[in-house]
């Protein structure tokens, strides 16, 4: 695992700190404290409006802003793999996601692929590839209903 200057976490802690987080109380991916406050958060598979935020305070209100638009409470974070990169400060994983729709009742999952980059004990950057046609069908949302409300395209 690499490790800061500062003795910091590198990714592969970060991301099981990220496994916890999403399955406690308070159920994030990426807990504030974990973000840089410069950091970048891509979802390239997402509807317009939803793929690139940049900054931990940009991120968190958007996160908060389209919360109640995924009532799920997540059940399981099954690792599938978690590759290692020549860059110490990058892993890739893929993991499935199992929950339960607050609003139905339905449970269910999606499968997910992430690259994580960590800097000095802190997320720098986090790409995810999510199975939007599981999420959508999921949530018996469309795509077009899960764009992002107010913001511009990219």
């Amino acid at each position: 695992m690499s490790q800061s200057a500062t003795g910091a976490a590198g990714p592969l802690t970060l991301y099981r700190c990220m496994q916890e987080a999403l399955l406690g109380d308070g159920a994030t991916l990426l807990p504030a404290e974990l973000l840089a406050e410069d950091v970048v958060v891509e979802t390239p598979f997402s509807p317009p409006g939803m793929r690139r935020h940049e900054g931990r305070e940009a991120w968190l209100a958007f996160y908060r802003a389209r919360s109640a638009l995924l009532p799920v409470r997540f059940e399981q974070f099954r690792e599938l793999a978690t590759h290692q990169t020549s860059d110490p400060e990058v892993i890739v994983v893929e993991y499935e996601l199992t929950g339960t729709v607050t609003t139905t009742g339905l449970r269910a999952s999606a499968t997910l692929i992430g690259v994580l980059r960590v800097r000095d004990g802190l997320i720098q950057h986090w790409r995810e590839y999510q199975d939007v046609l599981a999420i959508s069908e999921a949530l018996k949302l469309t795509p077009e209903d899960l764009g992002g409300v107010g913001m511009p395209s990219l």
